[in-house]
């Protein structure tokens, strides 16, 4: 037997209503365990169209729902924060509006929360429909994630369950644009938070093919360096780590999206003609040393754009948090799902 839990989902008014319903089908009638509290808040106002569609959920749902509307767009942090202080259960199951979970997603992470605060699983990553799978997000092993966390995020946030007193232990998600989650999951390990990953492919990522434009400019740099500053203060990283974080992923966000795009995309296909005849010098496998060595290995990734980095659609939110710019694991392109909902 598994402990109850909630199902927690944020939406604002740029998610489509299409994409809200079925992830939230896959995510409970389509689950071999269900939830037993569905959280949705609603991030701000909402057009009419989509308003209706979490009507329509709140009144079908066999799941009981609790709404949580917010006046103002607040951010995908302060919206989560909101939600798990309603929820009714200490352990919760992260879910974006617009992805899709695998039925048996938490038939398989459950089991692992007995001896966890917190459970990662790999994802599938796609562009218009779960045939057209583009990348495998593979987390690190549960070995390596205190490691790999010092510079870049452990866990594919939209997959995680975690336990609610854990977080708050860690104090919750807070408002750091664009960064929070792996701000909290990174706080989380410091305070000795029990951590685990599932390798296995457990939900559907939708890309926006724009993601590519999403994963630089000023506004992502200054979160950035902000959360590099608080990683050195607390002790979780150290000076030279610091340095470094500063330098590859800060000087990462200021490079040109067409230039990373133009430059990237040619290298991509050297290195992979370079590895194919050299295959005696393959590196052993193991968690990448480098936060955006899953982009030099997928061609496929780089010319849908990446991925959207937690930003949904081609609607900018005005402090759009859902941007998760630390991709976790190796990217396998053209990697096909075992299960499609």
């Amino acid at each position: 037997m598994h402990e109850p839990f909630a199902l927690l989902i944020s939406v604002y008014d740029g998610d489509r209503p299409e994409y809200v319903r079925r992830a939230v089908r896959s995510a409970v009638q389509d689950q071999t365990v269900r939830p037993d509290q569905i959280v949705i808040v609603q991030d701000g106002p909402v057009r009419p169209e989509l308003g209706q569609c979490l009507e329509e959920i709140r009144a079908h749902s066999t799941v009981p729902v609790t709404f949580v509307p917010l006046e103002r767009n607040s951010g995908l942090g302060p919206a989560l924060d909101k939600g798990l202080a309603a929820s009714w259960f200490d352990v919760v199951a992260r879910m974006d509006a617009d992805d899709i979970a695998m039925p048996h997603r938490f038939e398989v992470q459950l089991p692992l929360m007995q001896d966890a605060d917190i459970v990662g699983a790999g994802l599938l990553e796609f562009v218009s429909d779960t045939d057209d799978v583009i990348g495998q997000r593979v987390p690190p092993d549960n070995g390596h994630i205190a490691r790999y966390a010092r510079m870049h995020d452990p866990f594919n946030h939209p997959t995680v369950v975690y336990r609610r007193s854990a977080v708050l232990a860690a104090g919750g998600y807070g408002d750091l644009p664009l960064m929070e989650d792996y701000a909290l999951f990174a706080r989380m390990i410091g305070g000795g938070a029990r951590t685990a990953n599932v390798a296995e492919p457990l939900v559907y990522y939708r890309v926006g093919e724009s993601a590519f434009k999403r994963r630089g400019g000023t506004g992502l740099l200054r979160s950035e360096l902000r959360l590099q500053r608080e990683f050195l203060r607390t002790g979780f990283i150290s000076p030279l780590e610091y340095v470094r974080n500063v330098l590859v992923r800060g000087g990462y966000r200021l490079v040109p999206w067409w230039l990373r795009r133009a430059v990237y995309r040619p290298l991509v296909g050297v290195l992979s003609k370079r590895a194919a005849r050299q295959p005696e010098m393959a590196a052993p496998p193991g968690p990448p040393d480098w936060e955006f060595n899953d982009e030099w290995q997928s061609t496929d990734r780089l010319a849908a754009g990446l991925r959207n980095d937690d930003i949904r659609h081609d609607d900018m939110r005005h402090d759009d948090t859902r941007e998760d710019n630390s991709p976790p694991g190796d990217v396998q392109p053209g990697s096909q799902a075992p299960v499609k909902p």
